[in-house]
């Protein structure tokens, strides 16, 4: 019987799209089959030596062209921009469960679970880019998101706070606002999709929320200050901006206290 470790590193080291895709989607079948298990003695690879596409070019977050959402130039790049993040989240759910071992079987299962929702969210994006004649890799992406797993390869309690409980996180605050922008749009299309999207990275965001919880109370940490003091440790730029969906940050696993130190 293979193991998920197995699966991860083939997805890890692979560069094709469409293999990662498939990959993906067959473990999460496979594993609901019980036909993947969690033993293993073999070695984690370095996170250097994670594969990604030639496309797309990657740039700082700061040299990133503007988009604004009243083009149709605009409102691709924003699509794309979706994209990239939905992709590169596929390889941090991955990275995820391949790279810290020994905890309970349901947290690999939670976040094979997540990188297949991921997958599936890339791809319906994908699709909806083709309707714009345009593909992913077509336009450039920031290459900050996969510096959070560098920067947290071998903490997991830094890796649930940066990741879920911080970039993922942001989603739950921003995407709403956006939605109701193509809803007086009149594209209802963009509106389905952002929807579907925004209601699994709720749930996402609560997997993550449990699982710090979890690490916490078995390392014998607040869960409450150790988030703190994570954020004030690996944030770049000192602590992430609001406004915070606090309703939606709640359903999330937040605290009342960590949204309070947040908006501070």
């Amino acid at each position: 019987m293979k193991t998920v470790f197995e699966c991860a590193e083939a997805f890890l080291h692979t560069t094709s799209i469409e293999e990662k895709l498939t990959l993906t989607h067959q473990a999460w079948h496979n594993w609901q089959l019980g036909k993947l298990n969690v033993n293993t003695s073999q070695p984690v690879l370095a996170i250097s030596e994670v594969k990604f596409p030639n496309k797309p070019m990657l740039l700082a977050p700061r040299a990133m062209p503007n988009r604004k959402l009243t083009t149709a130039a605009g409102i691709a790049a924003f699509f794309h921009a979706i994209a990239h993040v939905e992709f590169m989240a596929i390889s941090l759910a991955w990275d995820l469960l391949y790279r810290f071992r020994g905890l309970p079987e349901q947290f690999y299962q939670d976040w094979l679970q997540v990188a297949d929702e991921e997958a599936q969210h890339f791809e319906l994006l994908q699709a909806h880019l083709h309707t714009m004649n345009i593909q992913y890799g077509d336009l450039p992406a920031h290459n900050g998101l996969w510096d959070h797993a560098v920067d947290t390869a071998d903490d997991l309690l830094g890796r649930l706070a940066m990741v879920p409980r911080c970039m993922e996180a942001r989603g739950l605050d921003v995407t709403p606002a956006l939605i109701t922008k193509f809803e007086a749009m009149g594209d209802q299309t963009s509106v389905a999709l952002l929807t579907r999207i925004l209601t699994d990275e709720v749930g996402h965001v609560e997997r993550g929320s449990h699982w710090f919880k979890f690490v916490c109370h078995q390392q014998g940490y607040v869960s409450e200050d150790k988030y703190k003091a994570l954020i004030n440790h690996y944030y770049r730029g000192g602590r992430p901006k609001g406004p915070f969906n606090r309703e939606m940050r709640i359903i999330a696993g937040f605290s009342h206290t960590e949204l309070d130190w947040l908006e501070r």
